[in-house]
């Protein structure tokens, strides 16, 4: 289509390349289009035996969607546009969780938002010592979607949930015993492990030569404080748990969450408790439901402001406390669309 996304059989397997490294990677909704029509043909060759997606620029694999393009949209009034943008991603997203073949993504870099949605749902995530996973979403007044209604409250020990409300960040460590990856791999070996994959029969054991054991990382070391935090009925109470722990972590972590829109993290709460007992592409109408609603309000357009528009890293928030939050109105971000639920 264009050099932003980048696709190539080589062998046996079939290539993906996101090709925008100035921009970290982000997704675009042409990207977006242009990889479900691919994968749709790949799907269909039989000389296609398995894809690999990789990030090009060695900083990132994707660090989430084009949001300044989205910004500038939801300023120019094209909701429509920008609804049809997610309905694609999410559909996408749950395509490549039902993909027929192996769906190896290598992650070399930060991955984050978008760019989880169309790795961490594939049969195989490789991350090197380089992995930065995070869904930021909430500071930017969004919520943690491409799937993370499902992904997410599936984490063990309550870390999806510690990822979705505070936006924590995972190191390669911290991801492969959170499940985000599935195996971990050294930076200096991609090339070779991208020349195996052409010629293999059989991805799994084709992985398992080129495996690492990383150390524990910090959430891994914490994972019984997130599980007694994150495992409280409400936003309130988690803080309070935090609060009542005291350690750098609990601090670090019960800051973070305070800083976020109070809206986002409420719909983050909840919606990680209706995620966990849904199918997948319920848990993607379920976004669908969400965003919908969200690009009716203020706290995502402004957050984009604050974070990659001025830079000024101060959103103003609407409301800007848990407290006013007008909880019965929650309820409008789980209802079903004007325009009608993601269909499949």
């Amino acid at each position: 289509m264009n050099d932003e996304i980048l696709f190539e059989v080589r062998g046996k397997a079939g290539f993906v390349t996101l090709n925008r490294p100035k921009a970290l990677n982000a997704l675009t909704h042409d990207k977006v289009r242009a990889l479900a029509s691919q994968l749709e043909r790949w799907a269909d060759d039989p000389a296609v035996c398995h894809v690999v997606i990789r990030g090009a620029g060695g900083k990132a694999f994707c660090a989430g969607g084009d949001i300044r393009s989205i910004y500038d949209a939801g300023r120019a009034g094209e909701l429509d546009g920008l609804k049809t943008f997610f309905r694609d991603e999410y559909t996408l997203n749950a395509y490549i969780k039902a993909y027929p073949k192996p769906y190896i993504a290598l992650i070399d870099g930060i991955v984050m938002g978008g760019g989880v949605g169309v790795s961490v749902h594939g049969s195989h995530r490789v991350g090197t010592e380089n992995t930065l996973f995070s869904m930021p979403e909430t500071g930017i007044g969004f919520f943690p979607d491409v799937g993370g209604t499902y992904f997410l409250p599936r984490m063990p020990r309550k870390t999806g949930v510690y990822c979705a409300l505070s936006a924590g960040r995972l190191k390669q460590a911290d991801a492969l015993a959170c499940g985000v990856l599935t195996h971990a791999a050294a930076q200096e070996n991609l090339t070779d492990l991208q020349t195996a994959l052409e010629s293999t029969d059989d991805v799994d054991a084709t992985l398992e030569r080129f495996l690492v054991s990383p150390e524990a990382g910090p959430v891994e070391k914490n994972a019984e404080l997130i599980k007694h935090a994150f495992s409280a009925s409400s936003v309130e109470e988690i803080l309070g748990r935090l609060d009542a722990v005291g350690d750098e972590f609990a601090q670090k972590t019960a800051s973070a969450i305070r800083g976020k829109s109070p809206t986002s993290v409420l719909i983050a709460f909840e919606q990680m408790k209706r995620g966990a007992a849904l199918t997948f592409n319920d848990c993607m109408k379920l976004e669908y439901r969400i965003v919908s609603q969200i690009l009716k309000g203020e706290d995502f357009f402004e957050g984009i402001r604050a974070v990659v528009v001025d830079k000024d890293q101060s959103p103003k928030w609407q409301p800007n406390q848990l407290a006013q939050v007008d909880r019965a109105g929650l309820a409008s971000y789980f209802e079903e669309p004007s325009d009608g639920d993601l269909l499949f």
